[in-house]
């Protein structure tokens, strides 16, 4: 079983803020960093922190070259990894002193993708290898349709939330990674059971894994529910915590690990991982989680 993540990276660039900027106001940072992100990106790192091995598939630009080393320094395989003409995606990152984040994005090369690229990439996997998307590239009704008819697990991860994610073909998805913002979009519902019901309701095929933040997470699949609570940590940063928390779930699913298992690694690194700040670079290794 093979992992390709075909998803977005970006630059991050993170200022230190007393609170959000509001409409109309200007205030100073009180720092600045640059750190490499994106969530396809971040959640590669989770992936290879977790111990398995990753195929990222996407596109930087020459901006970005130095992502792409870090990242094969750090385990992912980036043979799929293209450098396109225009600057490689970034975002602009508040970060209140509570740790909460507040995020602009520019997609860059991350809108990109070509029909072309998505084919030679799908030759080198076959069916039951696992596709991991995320909504911060183009072209992902020809992805998951492509990887579908190739019999790939599908895992789809709705971020950012928009309404182009109803125009996908969402009967491909096989398992819905969804917080809580997303899944009262894609339900009109706003409490978790009300969630998870309606999700059985409109994907009766597929398994839904519902981040609750401080309040844990919970795993829905036909007539299987199980529920993990949150660690308790001081939070910094909260960037990257959903992603790592994807990235060690998923590692440890293709490792065979029971559910429990899954959910407990996964909330333990993300707990970590908002004790620090950053993108990726927050993301703890294997060793620190266990």
């Amino acid at each position: 079983m093979k992992i390709l993540n075909f998803g977005s990276i970006n630059i991050d660039y993170v200022y230190g803020v007393p609170h959000f900027v509001k409409p109309a106001e200007t205030i100073a940072s009180t720092s600045y960093q640059v750190f490499m992100g994106g969530k396809g990106c971040n959640q590669s790192v989770a992936l290879a922190k977790a111990g398995v091995q990753v195929y990222h598939a996407g596109a930087i630009g020459e901006d970005g070259v130095w992502i792409k080393n870090q990242l094969n320094d750090w385990g992912v395989n980036v043979d799929f990894l293209t450098v396109s003409d225009g600057p490689t995606g970034h975002a602009i990152i508040q970060v209140e002193p509570n740790g909460q984040n507040a995020i602009i994005i520019h997609g860059g090369a991350n809108q990109s993708i070509h029909s072309a690229q998505i084919h030679h990439v799908l030759q080198n996997f076959e069916k039951g290898d696992i596709l991991l998307v995320q909504n911060e590239i183009n072209a992902l009704p020809e992805l998951l349709l492509a990887a579908s008819e190739r019999g790939m697990k599908i895992f789809f991860n709705p971020a950012p939330m928009s309404a182009s994610v109803f125009e996908l073909p969402l009967e491909t998805i096989d398992v819905f990674i969804i917080n809580e913002v997303e899944g009262e979009e894609l339900t009109k519902r706003n409490t978790a059971e009300g969630i998870l019901g309606k999700m059985a309701e409109q994907f009766p095929n597929a398994a839904t894994l519902l981040t609750l933040g401080e309040k844990g997470a919970r795993y829905q699949h036909a007539s299987e529910m199980k529920s993990i609570n949150a660690k308790k940590v001081k939070a910094i940063d909260t960037t990257a915590a959903g992603d790592t928390f994807i990235g060690y779930f998923l590692a440890n699913w293709a490792l065979g690990e029971t559910l429990d298992t899954c959910l407990q690694k996964a909330t333990q690194a993300s707990a970590i991982c908002v004790t620090r700040a950053g993108g990726a670079v927050s993301i703890p290794s294997k060793e620190e989680v266990m």
